[in-house]
């Protein structure tokens, strides 16, 4: 295949992935959408103790909920679907990849520019909450993981989009390869951990409020929450510390002999460690746990995110600035 052939290709199975990831999100809201008609476990009876705790009496054992078998088969039903468009719109969101790479003359890892790395980090997150899923019980994370891939695969497409071309010569190392792969798996841990975070604070409040219905209702409890969130922090952390503290001064002796130079990038991505490792040491000294702990989660992966699109995007000091490129959609005419 030629090289045009091999791009076009790679913005098809990107566009192709879109909608089955679109569809994995139809598929998930109408699983929770019929969830709704399913008495949340637990909360009929915490209603009847707190009406017997009223009235001075002992609450009785709470009759076990009905449920339509029907109703059952839908949610379950739902369920897979939804699971199986995503692992297919993994398999497409792969292909896109291999194909941008090899559309490039030579053939070369598709991290020229921020509309490949959003297509990687995009199809890590991905990737990721669909190997964990089952290890960690994260099926009630589904239909935010999928929004949130499907959104930045639309902005890469509508707004960062760029055609194939040779790599920059700063870019042209293998250890970009090790510092972007080992970039990009600790960003996926580290956002999903965000969105752990982001669901204890929603939860915990909700709880608080005493409304436990809806799409919280179904989410684990605050404490299952924060387990998570450390969890995934705690293993995208020596990750993250690979790739900025080892891999990347390595790679940036090579491209620009200099280990260090005070980078915008180098800057923010050591900033975004410091509040990592305040985050794990505050849980392991301090005792930090629950909300004080989310917040810092929440800090981090903000300047995680700002490091990835302010920097590389917005800045034009920094040597790893795309932002002299014009971003040249393919959706339109002449691209």
């Amino acid at each position: 295949m030629s090289q045009t052939a091999w791009e076009a290709l790679s913005n098809q199975a990107v566009a192709a992935a879109g909608v089955v990831y679109f569809l994995a999100l139809l598929s998930h809201l109408a699983e929770w959408s019929l969830l709704r008609s399913v008495p949340v476990a637990g909360q009929r009876g915490q209603a009847t103790a707190r009406e017997a705790v009223t009235v001075g009496a002992r609450a009785p054992p709470a009759p076990e909920p009905e449920v339509d078998d029907r109703t059952t088969e839908r949610v379950e039903m739902a369920g897979r679907l939804g699971f199986l468009l995503t692992c297919l719109a993994a398999v497409v969101h792969l292909v896109a990849l291999v194909a941008r790479g090899m559309a490039a003359e030579p053939h070369r890892v598709p991290w020229g520019n921020m509309y490949e790395f959003t297509l990687s980090g995009t199809f890590v997150v991905a990737a990721l909450y669909l190997l964990l899923r089952r290890r960690f019980g994260l099926a009630w994370m589904a239909p935010i993981v999928v929004a949130v891939v499907l959104t930045l695969l639309m902005v890469a497409v509508i707004w960062l989009y760029q055609p194939v071309g040779p790599l920059r010569e700063a870019l042209n190392s293998y250890w970009l390869v090790i510092h972007v792969v080992s970039a990009i798996i600790a960003t996926g841990a580290f956002t999903l951990g965000g969105i752990a975070s982001a669901l204890f604070l929603l939860k915990e409040r909700a709880e608080r409020k005493g409304r436990t219905g809806g799409y919280l209702g179904r989410v684990p409890s605050p404490a299952a929450l924060d387990r998570v969130s450390y969890r995934m922090h705690a293993f995208g952390f020596p990750v993250w510390t690979f790739a900025v503290l080892i891999t990347g001064p390595i790679w940036a002796h090579e491209a620009w002999a200099s280990y260090w130079s005070w980078d915008p990038k180098e800057v923010w991505a050591f900033l975004t460690w410091v509040v990592y490792a305040a985050y794990l040491h505050a849980r392991a000294t301090a005792g930090w746990k629950g909300r004080n702990a989310a917040l810092l989660a929440l800090l981090g992966m903000a300047t995680l995110w700002f490091n990835f699109i302010g920097i590389n995007y917005f800045s034009t000091s920094s040597m790893h600035s795309y932002a002299d490129a014009p971003a040249v959609s393919p959706l339109q005419p002449g691209s």
